[in-house]
Order: C-alpha cells, then sequence, then structure tokens
C-alpha cells in the first residue's frame, strides 16, 4: 500500500494541465470528497500498528504534493491567460503612469503667489547670477559693507565682481528699472550665501520679497497685506 502512495506522488509531480478544467479534474480525483486521498485514509486502520507511522506519513506528502501541484497549476494558467488578455487587446488602453507630486518648497511658493495675487500683487523674476549693482550698490550696501565679505558671498568673478545673488532684492532693483510706480510685486526664488551646511542652515535656501510702491503708501497697507 505503502509503495501505491509513492506510485501516485510520482505521478502527481508528472501531471500537466492545459486547461482550467483538466485542473479540476485532477484536484477532484485526488483532493475530492471521493478522491484517492480519503480512500488512504480510510484503509489507515487496516494498516499493521508497525507500519501505521510511515503510512500515514505517506498520505500526508501525497496531500501535500496534491495541493502543491493543484496551486501550480492554477498560478501558470492564470499567468497564461493574464498575458494573453493584455497582448491580445491591441485597443486596450495603456496603463496611467504616475509623475509623482509636487515638490513641498513648490507647494509652499505657489501658495504664496496665488495669495498675493489676490490682493493685487504680480510675480517679477530675475537671474541667480548677479553683478554688484543689482545684488549690493543699487541697494545701498556700500563698497566695505559686511555682507560683501568673502566669507559671506559665493563670487564668480572680480573686476568687475560677479557673484550667486544673496537675496531676491536684486529682482526689485531690475523690476523698478523697467517699471514706474504704482508697483506691487512679490519676487519669489533662490538665493545663496557661504555657509556651513548643518540641520539648521545651508548654502541656498529660499526667500520671497515684497515691494509696493505708491503714493500714500503707509503701515496701515503693510498690516493690511499681512492680515
Amino acid at each position: 500500500m505503502i509503495e501505491k502512495i509513492k506510485e501516485h506522488i510520482h505521478e502527481v509531480e508528472a501531471i500537466k494541465a492545459k486547461t482550467k478544467e483538466e485542473v479540476e479534474s485532477f484536484r477532484i480525483k485526488y483532493l475530492g470528497k471521493k478522491g484517492l486521498l480519503n480512500d488512504f485514509f480510510a484503509e489507515f486502520k487496516n494498516v499493521a500498528n508497525d507500519q501505521k507511522k510511515e503510512f500515514g506519513q505517506s498520505i500526508n506528502s501525497l496531500k501535500k504534493a496534491a495541493e502543491e501541484k493543484v496551486n501550480s497549476l492554477k498560478e501558470t494558467l492564470e499567468g497564461k491567460e493574464g498575458i494573453k488578455g493584455v497582448y491580445g487587446d491591441l485597443y486596450r488602453p495603456g496603463e496611467p503612469i504616475d509623475l509623482g507630486s509636487r515638490h513641498p518648497i513648490s507647494i509652499v511658493k505657489n501658495k504664496i503667489t496665488e495669495i498675493f495675487s489676490r490682493i493685487g500683487f504680480n510675480v517679477s523674476e530675475g537671474p541667480e547670477i548677479e553683478d554688484d549693482w543689482h545684488n549690493f550698490s543699487a541697494l545701498n550696501l556700500p563698497e566695505h559693507h559686511p555682507a560683501r565679505d568673502m566669507q559671506d558671498t559665493f563670487f564668480i568673478q572680480t573686476d568687475p565682481d560677479i557673484l550667486l545673488r544673496t537675496h531676491t532684492s536684486s529682482v526689485q532693483v531690475r523690476y523698478m528699472e523697467n517699471n514706474k510706480p504704482p508697483i506691487r510685486t512679490i519676487s519669489p526664488g533662490r538665493v545663496y550665501r557661504n555657509e556651513a551646511i548643518s540641520a539648521r542652515s545651508h548654502c541656498f535656501f529660499h526667500q520671497v520679497e515684497g515691494l509696493y510702491v505708491d503714493k500714500g503708501v503707509s503701515f496701515a497697507d503693510l498690516k493690511q497685506t499681512l492680515q
């Protein structure tokens, strides 16, 4: 009887199926209510005591092999059907590609821009590589001002001085050169400082500055804007 079970194990391992119906027929043959496994379990009581252990182990091995084979055949057939479904329909829409999400800095920048736009401000932008005039002199920062120190500013060249802007105030200068009052503008952007990189500081950061030039403008307007 044990040898017969071993023969069935070899048979199970060699089984192949091309359709779901063949897999189901195989499952019923071995694992169904009237299948071979139940027949072997029914014979267990008639086996000699000294063979019961080996007989029981053989039945369990056959059951395990049959269950694994059924699952394996099902997975193989489902995989083939999935591939057939994908490549068989030439008119099937393509899978959407997730493009990710906006960077937190972009989200904040857009929100600030939206808020100021609602109260009449426009957005102005300028170059990140600036000259001495727009970054310092035009902003009333004389030649020996500490902000011009090499340890605070990234100078790209000297004579004439070309540098990475240390603030977005340079954008305000350029805006005033090309526009007459009244002026309402904000200048968001990235600026650079020659600082040590740590958990609380970096060599560049983002900044937003506002410029409001008109007759009769007072601190009351500033307070209203901030509110």
